[in-house]
Formats: structure tokens, sequence, C-alpha cells
């Protein structure tokens, strides 16, 4: 919330359309038989809707409202996806041994939910051989096949040739149980599954 409603007092219309503590439609009121009805009930008169004409006002107990909006918005941001793109660097003539640990490094990675950057870094005369680090990456693509699909395609940028793998649905339906997340949340920018 950007700014904290009205209450009480601190309303300054002089009617204002009134919804009682039970939620029921009382009407346009004056301001004063409207706080005369939250006093009477021990509750506190919340301008619900500043914009309208004449403004909307709740009778409600402010300080409950507060917290039921707080627990509301600490819930979203912890619903939230954070997507983290980790990065994986590899040199075209890469051995088989170090490509398999960074092979399991990016599995790994997948596997928690991000999304892998890999990234063919050239020097040098290794520039005049790119089909290396493409098919290095083609490669990498082929070996994650059954948990990622590539979400851009390789691109050069300078000296370096990169894509991006994210991991697929059923994988991060995985994921998302393991964490106690709903599943059945949809996966944007997800490639579907045939």
């Amino acid at each position: 919330m950007d700014r904290e409603p009205r209450i009480n007092e601190r309303i300054l219309e002089p009617q204002v359309r009134l919804i009682g503590a039970d939620g029921e439609q009382v009407g346009i009121t004056p301001l004063a038989e409207a706080l005369r009805r939250a006093r009477e009930r021990d509750l506190d008169l919340v301008e619900v809707a500043a914009n309208a004409r004449p403004p909307v006002c709740r009778i409600m107990d402010y300080g409950k409202y507060k917290y039921t909006e707080a627990l509301k918005a600490k819930e979203a941001r912890r619903r939230q996806s954070h997507i983290v793109v980790k990065e994986m660097k590899m040199r075209p003539k890469i051995d088989r041994h170090d490509y398999g640990t960074k092979a399991r490094h990016v599995e790994r990675f997948l596997r928690e939910g991000s999304k892998v950057k890999a990234t063919i870094m050239f020097r040098g005369r290794e520039l005049a051989h790119q089909e290396l680090g493409q098919r290095l990456l083609d490669r990498l693509a082929t070996d994650m096949a059954e948990c990622a699909y590539v979400e851009s395609a390789p691109n050069t940028e300078g000296r370096n040739m990169s894509m991006v793998l994210a991991p697929n649905r059923d994988l991060l339906a995985q994921v998302r149980a393991r964490a106690g997340e709903p599943v059945a949340d949809p996966v944007a920018g997800a490639e579907p599954q045939a």
C-alpha cells in the first residue's frame, strides 16, 4: 500500500458513502453521523475509496485491517517466483572431464529451478573457429534435453558465444513441490511440453 487511508477525524469530506461493519450499504450520510456510528461499536471509520464522490468509508477495526493487509503483502512477496540466472563459462577447447564437471553443475542449477547461461569464451585465433563453440553449446543442449530447453539460441556477443537454458515445466513442478509452493501456477515464458 503506497499511502495509509484516512481514518476517523482525518476524513475531510462532509458527506460519505457509508458501508457498515457487517458489509451492508448504509448510503450517503453526513461525516458526523458516520463517525458516531463507528464510535458506538468501538470501531474506526476508514476511507476505502478516496477518489469516489462522495468517498466510500467503511466501519471496521483499523488495526485488524492493517494487520491482514500486511499478511497479504507478505504472502504475495513469498509467492513471487524469483528467477535466478546462473552462468557457466567454458572455453572451446575444454577437456572431456572438465566438460563433464561443468555439465553436472549446469544440471544441478537446472534441477534447483534456475536458468543457466552457458558462455563460450574465445581467445585470440579461436575466434576464427566459432563452429567449435557452436558444437559445444549444441552438445550441452542435447545433454540437458531431459531437464531443460533452449530459451535463447546461441548468439555471439564480442568474444563470447552464449545461450540460455531454462528448466522444463516438469522439473519446475518438482522444484515447487519440494519447496511447498502450489504446483498449479503456470510458468511464465516456459515452452509448452508436447
